[in-house]
């Protein structure tokens, strides 16, 4: 037996993971360490390294599926680092603003673009691009740190290399093409909304406008089309594994593969000799992402050996909370307390799972809400960056981000409503 009830230890818990991401400890070490503590307090001992391994024990369809999602995450963040260390990142940039004028579609690709990779600090990558391109239309510091926070966010709903989406669809049981095809009216929604915030009566500057010539535009496309053909192979590949019809999604083959065949796709055109492919090893950022993702994995498990959901249940059948209100209140509130979409999606899905049975339906308003919450979050690190680099205020920003977030969260909600599903 555990030395506290349920209840208390979770709560307890939950205090420590709110203290170690205020004192901005790694994701990594912060999800695990309140797994453990939980486990601790409320499990007998003898039973957490048993649940420890079950957790990614390859011998069990849940074990074998968490394993396939936290060696994607770890490929993902390789291919992430690898592009930064090969200079190909760069080359995404810069071959984007040569191939396309308009700055107003520079503003909104270009922080897209780099959301496809996912680093810590992207933000600071696209914002002095999206400042410079900004002033060709006269912007407000604050409408500059709108453009670089929303357009870097607009692509990861239906990006199939998302880490929190893929840990998404594992945690529910949801095929992850499923939930991507849902949020497409949502993330089209998100995008038209940015572009009106953003851009509504200006124009850019004719003293401005860069006349480029020919010979540039094409050697432009070519950079480009050579820098984002490792994401483009590895969404290709992982889309055509997950509707080849041999389950690999059901058991996250389809990312797995995919990752590592981008990673070698990268390698070919970087030139990259194995120290430089190795090199992105050597940094610790890798391991914590990768640990995030199992910590999310043994907090779900361990909350389900306490019994949490089952606190839940007799309010949800008596009607005194609404479905709809759980799916979106609870992981909207924890990624907006936490700053952490992976840790809010780890306890919001633990805490539902014995209430409702996920559907594509359900996933994908779980993962809108802990979205939303988390992109207009105080304590999300790529809103403080931004903020701070252009050297604006969070209260001027929040006057273009809530509408924003409004518009999306209620087409997110209807979409949910909508009497069809995939």
């Amino acid at each position: 037996m555990g030395l506290l009830d349920p209840l208390t230890a979770i709560v307890a818990a939950f205090c420590l993971l709110g203290v170690l991401l205020y004192k901005r400890v790694n994701l990594g070490i912060t999800l695990t360490a309140t797994a453990v503590v939980l486990a601790l307090l409320a499990l007998d001992w003898c039973d957490i390294p048993t649940l420890a391994y079950t957790t990614v024990s390859p011998s069990t369809t849940d074990g074998l599926l968490a394993l396939s999602v936290i060696l994607a995450t770890f490929g993902v963040t390789w291919l992430s680092q690898l592009y930064n260390e090969t200079g190909e990142t760069n080359k995404l940039s810069e071959s984007l603003s040569k191939l396309v004028k308009n700055p107003k579609i520079v503003l909104s690709t270009l922080p897209a673009m780099i959301g496809l990779l996912p680093v810590a600090g992207g933000a600071l990558m696209s914002a002095p691009i999206v400042d410079v391109e900004a002033e060709k239309l006269k912007l407000k510091p604050e409408k500059k740190a709108y453009v670089n926070l929303w357009f870097r966010h607009t692509i990861l709903p239906v990006y199939p290399l998302s880490q929190v989406l893929i840990t998404t669809a594992a945690l529910t049981k949801t095929p992850l093409f499923s939930i991507v095809l849902l949020q497409i009216p949502t993330v089209a929604v998100m995008v038209v909304v940015g572009y009106l915030v953003s851009f509504w009566k200006t124009s850019a500057l004719k003293e401005l406008r860069i006349k480029e010539k020919v010979g540039k535009t094409s050697s432009g496309l070519k950079d480009f089309v050579l820098a984002f053909s490792p994401l483009l192979t590895t969404i290709v590949v992982a889309v055509c594994l997950n509707v080849s019809g041999y389950g690999f999604s059901q058991q996250g083959f389809d990312v797995l593969i995919a990752t590592f065949v981008g990673l070698a796709v990268l390698a070919v055109i970087s030139h990259s000799n194995l120290r430089t492919l190795i090199k992105p090893l050597q940094s610790l950022s890798i391991y914590g992402v990768t640990l995030a993702v199992y910590g999310a994995f043994l907090l779900r498990n361990v909350l389900k050996e306490t019994g949490i959901s089952e606190l839940f249940q007799p309010l949800v059948s008596n009607g005194s909370l609404n479905v709809t209100v759980l799916l979106t209140v609870i992981p909207m509130l924890l990624s907006f307390l936490l700053g952490s979409p992976s840790g809010a999606i780890a306890i919001g899905a633990s805490i539902l799972a014995g209430v409702l049975t996920f559907t594509p339906k359900t996933s994908a308003l779980l993962y809108m809400s802990t979205f939303l919450g988390y992109v207009i979050a105080p304590t999300h690190l790529c809103f403080t960056f931004t903020v701070d680099y252009f050297k604006s205020s969070l209260e001027k920003v929040y006057k273009y981000v809530i509408p924003s977030f409004l518009i999306t969260f209620a087409t997110a909600l209807t979409v949910y409503f909508l009497p069809f599903s995939f």
